[in-house]
């Protein structure tokens, strides 16, 4: 297929002369680039291209950085019905065109008449571009017929009014004084974001780990911007619309931003702001990994939990029904985010894999967890799967009304724990009350969390079985 057409440039080009670029892992970013401007004095139009295709136009700043007030723009139109075969043949319906098309016996006709129908889908059949079939295409012919879905190559003889070769913007500025002004543009984008990774390799006992971490950027904006400052910035932004995201620097001997040009951190206003230490290309239709941190020997627990009630307003029926039957506990692995555990560093809300040791010293995958955005000094527990060979059974086995029925209950509940591994366990298991609440009886000792829920310690040995029995008085009237 071959379309023939002269193009014509857009007046007072001006390309872009290097990019500043805050991504948000919400989806878009903002963009901060330099421009020089040969202006004239008076009104006239300048085309800025090399925009981002997903440019939020209303979001365009400018400002002159070699003469502050010296120009004005007094109107601005975003252009992006962009240059296609398809789009110049729907502008062109109406037209004369010209058509080659192939016969079947590899002959050709050159057909001259007025394009009637746009076509609806092309058709490559594998014979190069002269098999284009056109369908939905209508061609009244000079000579008077009609031909209905040709195959062929198709010529025009300019490109319709309107039509551009990339996004841009159309700025209508009227300027005191003639000359080159270097300016800045801002803008917002959609199609930019990014996103924290992580994996935590842990020894065969699960008690120490390394963890690495990773930024993935990916950019379909649109635009590609070469040897780009880059920041990003985690948080919560609020935007009216779309939303957005946010990111910290204090070093520590054994945790470091990526080596060799890496992301340094900052706080910025409530946010954290990460800037990496050297320029990058962020190219369109491209997904980015950068190293973001190393820590290692970061101190390491493992948690198996049994949590009855845990969905109590969202069943599952894996969890044995609402807080009954057989549960596998929640294997959990956690560590604190500071210093004393080689970490100390805010972490961007992402996903951790886990994976540990073997006997033969290889890794295995152990599952995966998303982080919140988190704080240096702050706890991480990392839910990654359940247990297999621990087994929780919790039967509620006496029941009776206090007074009326509107006043309480009382209740008493066998949860039987076995350990079928070869080696002991310790299982939590949480139990959550309701209203008012207290123990007539209970076969274990308890922490209590909070004022609704109660964590037993259980301490099994190898192919032990234990039983937690209590009796709970609850009142609400």
């Amino acid at each position: 297929m071959t379309i023939v057409a002269s193009l014509l440039a857009a007046s007072a080009f001006v390309a872009p002369s290097g990019a500043e670029i805050t991504i948000y892992n919400q989806g878009f970013a903002l963009v901060k680039e330099q421009r020089t401007l040969n202006l004239i004095a008076g009104i006239q139009e300048v085309a800025i291209e090399d925009v981002a295709a997903l440019i939020e136009a209303n979001s365009v700043g400018i400002r002159s950085l070699s003469s502050s007030g010296s120009f004005s723009v007094l109107e601005q139109n975003y252009r992006y019905d962009l240059i296609s075969p398809q789009a110049i043949l729907n502008k062109a319906v109406g037209k004369q065109i010209i058509f080659n098309r192939v016969l079947p016996d590899g002959s050709k006709e050159r057909i001259s008449g007025i394009l009637l129908s746009a076509p609806t889908a092309v058709i490559s059949q594998g014979g190069g571009r002269s098999s284009m079939t056109w369908n939905g295409m209508v061609i009244r012919t000079d000579d008077g017929r009609i031909i209905l879905n040709p195959s062929g190559e198709i010529e025009v003889s300019t490109i319709p009014e309107g039509l551009i070769s990339r996004p841009t913007l159309i700025w209508l500025v009227d300027s005191i004084r003639a000359g080159p002004q270097t300016v800045e543009l801002s803008y917002i984008t959609q199609g930019m974001s990014w996103t924290a990774d992580y994996v935590l390799s842990l020894n065969k006992e699960g008690t120490i780990g390394d963890l690495k971490g990773w930024v993935t950027l990916t950019n379909n904006s649109g635009a590609t911007f070469p040897n780009a400052k880059l920041k990003l910035l985690a948080g919560e932004v609020f935007r009216v619309g779309p939303k957005a995201l946010p990111m910290s620097d204090e070093g520590v001997a054994t945790m470091r931003a990526g080596a060799g040009g890496g992301f340094a951190e900052e706080q910025f206003s409530e946010y954290h702001l990460y800037t990496l230490g050297r320029p990058t290309d962020v190219r369109n239709r491209e997904m980015k990994q950068v190293s973001l941190l190393e820590a290692f020997d970061v101190p390491v627990r493992r948690k198996l939990i049994v949590d009855a009630m845990r969905n109590y307003r969202n069943w599952q029926p894996r969890e044995g029904g609402i807080g009954r039957g057989l549960i596998k506990p929640l294997v959990f692995y956690e560590f604190k985010n500071d210093e004393a555990s080689n970490l100390g560093m805010p972490l961007p809300r992402g996903i951790v894999k886990v994976f540990q040791r073997d006997s033969t010293d290889s890794l295995q995958l152990v599952g995966e967890a998303p982080i919140d955005h988190t704080p240096k000094n702050e706890e991480i527990s990392l839910p990654v799967g359940r247990a297999f060979d621990v087994i929780a059974e919790r039967h509620r086995t006496e029941f009776q009304w206090l007074g009326n029925r509107r006043t309480g209950t009382v209740e008493t509940y066998e949860i039987e724990l076995r350990n079928r591994k070869d080696e002991p366990a310790t299982v939590h298991v949480y139990e959550r009350f309701f209203s008012e609440w207290s123990f007539r009886s209970t076969s274990h000792k308890f922490d209590k969390l909070d004022s609704h829920t109660v964590d037993f310690v259980i301490d099994l040995k190898a192919g032990e079985v234990m039983k937690i029995v209590y009796t709970v008085e609850t009142r609400w009237g």
